[in-house]
């Protein structure tokens, strides 16, 4: 493990983008709990990037939810819901990343599904340079349906309950106290678990981010895991460390 600033670890994780070689657009998950700080952490890596001189997308889980009407069919505080239920994984490869994949044309959208108004989305067809990056982030981005789709493997952990109370800091102007934890324990949580008992995530990452003190990140490279290939399989996961948004919910989160 190294730890760093955060000026450094971004610089570590530009080097990793750079250093994938594929014939297609670098696709990058960044992957982690809600409260976790991976949507940060993506943001700024983005930024990096751009002053490099690469073309980005910037995309998000979040816009490819399904329709809250079709989210909850387990129920509101479901954490088998917020796992199985909450994303359209299916739209996601058809118009995004398989496109920018092997042996795709390139031509995407960044998106299928308006938070704003809760509709499905359909924004106009993009095509992207056959060396831009893409920089992905969301919650359960190296489960089955999607681990193959990944040239690069990024996951932000987080002790769960530094989540927990992260949430309730981002969400106080829109939530109780109250409501906040209720989410997070019987939903978000126990999805996260779930989540690590059956696609077992740090595993399958390149690079481990421990984000509990941001401005002096941990870091670890799993030298074991080839980039831009299929993930291998490494012994000894870390342990779950913390997005199905519900219907009372003002966040991003699924």
């Amino acid at each position: 493990m190294v730890q760093g600033t955060r000026d450094e670890l971004l610089v570590r994780l530009a080097e990793a983008v750079g250093s994938v070689t594929v014939a297609h657009p670098t696709r990058v998950a960044v992957d982690g709990a809600p409260a976790a700080g991976k949507t940060t952490l993506a943001d700024e890596l983005a930024v990096v990037l751009r002053q490099q001189g690469r073309d980005v997308i910037r995309a998000t889980i979040d816009d490819f939810l399904f329709p809250r009407a079709q989210r909850y069919p387990r129920g509101e505080y479901s954490a088998e819901g917020c796992y199985h239920d909450a994303h359209d994984h299916e739209a996601l490869n058809r118009v995004l990343l398989d496109p920018l994949g092997p042996g795709g044309d390139r031509r995407f959208q960044s998106a299928v599904y308006d938070r704003t108004v809760d509709a499905a989305l359909s924004p106009p067809v993009a095509t992207a340079p056959a060396d831009a990056v893409l920089v992905f982030d969301g919650v359960f981005l190296l489960r089955p349906e999607l681990i193959d789709r990944w040239d690069l493997r990024i996951f932000v952990s987080t002790a769960l309950e530094k989540t927990v109370e992260r949430a309730v800091t981002r969400e106080q102007r829109v939530s109780t106290r109250a409501d906040v934890e209720r989410r997070w324990r019987e939903r978000y949580i126990p999805s996260q678990q779930l989540y690590f008992a059956t696609a077992r995530p740090t595993q399958h990452a390149n690079i481990v981010v421990h984000n509990d003190e941001p401005q002096r990140p941990v870091w670890e490279t799993n030298a074991t895991v080839a980039v831009d290939e299929g993930a291998t399989p490494m012994g000894g996961a870390s342990a779950p460390r913390a997005s199905c948004m519900s219907p009372s919910s003002s966040s991003s989160s699924p």
